[in-house]
């Protein structure tokens, strides 16, 4: 950031005398403190530190929310310096706004990849990486809130098929159908869970 760009940023700023007062109300319980917060640099947090990374506008906005929830659980950790509370508050957005735009990527890929290929399988070692584990527990959870919403023999199809990597012969003898007819089960189930994925 240049020198001109750190003076804008610090434009606008409460003071940091009524900063630590907040901040104060806030490692005091005071959670109406987090409204004064909130604010003064919702707005302003929204605008420049989500929305530019993560332009969905419904996804930036729980980023928003998650950010002074964040911020709530965290607050012992916030060191005062002579620097605003922003700071602060904008790197722990933009870290959240990173990782939940890597989730709906994933997400998409895992909704791209059921588009293409009915029969491909969402697993595999890079689907687990440690340090996707995150993403992988944010899509897992889209994948469960969407199959709750179609027929549930759909998916019981997608389970057994997709996510357990069963033969087809095997899914069909645990539906109770021909492997022709379980065929026919899946491409149904295929098409309802595209329609309602993700849930949001």
């Amino acid at each position: 950031m240049t020198a001109p760009d750190r003076a804008h940023a610090s434009e606008d700023l409460a003071s940091l005398e009524s900063e630590r007062e907040v901040i104060a109300a806030l490692r005091g319980g005071d959670r109406e403190a987090l409204a004064t917060l909130y604010e003064w640099y919702g707005d302003r947090l929204y605008r420049q530190a989500i929305l530019s990374r993560l332009p969905i506008v419904e996804l930036a906005e729980d980023v928003l929310r998650d950010t002074f929830r964040i911020a709530l659980e965290r607050i012992e950790q916030f060191k005062l310096e002579d620097r605003s509370i922003f700071f602060w508050l904008r790197r722990i957005a933009i870290n959240r706004a990173i990782d939940v735009h890597r989730a709906h990527a994933r997400a998409q890929r895992l909704e791209d990849r059921l588009v293409a290929d009915p029969e491909a399988v969402p697993t595999g070692s890079g689907f687990h990486a440690p340090d996707r584990k995150v993403e992988v527990e944010e899509t897992a959870q889209l994948v469960t809130e969407a199959m709750e919403q179609i027929n549930p023999r759909y998916a019981q199809a997608l389970r057994l098929r997709l996510l357990e990597d069963r033969s087809r012969e095997d899914c069909a003898e645990v539906l109770g159908v021909t492997v022709g007819n379980f065929d026919v089960i899946l491409h149904r189930a295929t098409r309802a869970f595209r329609k309602i994925y993700p849930p949001r």
